[in-house]
């Protein structure tokens, strides 16, 4: 499959591209490719494409990368949306990213007083009261008999 795309061939810090078209599975190393199409460089915005050679390769199946695409859109060599230069964030069904989002480690609910249902007998609702008033550990206390 042919696609059209940049090939560097510029040095460090300076970047400048050929448009090539080749071969998908192969790269355009050492100018191993069927055609040159164009050039561009970013520093000084200039650009240079065979816009008749383009519209050919396109027409016989070549396929532009997103950023020769998007470059042949402002050059109005083809008409069509630019491609988005960067990738949008996948929002994961049923998780929110948000500041109200629960943490990932749930705190224990802290516990309530529940309250006692009313009871008739006296002598339970003493019973439970008392039970119910104090701390765990002084109702063990009160179980087992200290030793002197």
């Amino acid at each position: 499959m042919l696609v059209i795309r940049f090939f560097r061939v510029g040095k460090k810090n300076q970047p400048h591209f050929k448009i090539v078209v080749t071969e998908k599975s192969k790269p355009p190393r050492a100018g191993r490719f069927v055609e040159e199409v164009g050039f561009y460089n970013p520093i000084k915005k200039e650009k240079g494409l065979k816009s008749d050679r383009i519209k050919y390769w396109l027409s016989v199946g070549a396929k532009p990368s997103a950023t020769v695409y998007n470059l042949l859109i402002t050059e109005k060599i083809i008409e069509g949306k630019k491609i988005p230069k960067h990738k949008k964030i996948k929002v994961v069904e049923g998780i929110e990213k948000t500041a109200e989002a629960k943490p990932a480690i749930e705190q224990p609910a802290k516990k309530e007083k529940t309250e006692v249902p009313a009871v008739e007998n006296k002598e339970e609702e003493i019973a439970t009261e008392s039970l119910a008033e104090k701390p765990v550990e002084s109702v063990k206390q009160e179980a087992e008999p200290a030793s002197e």
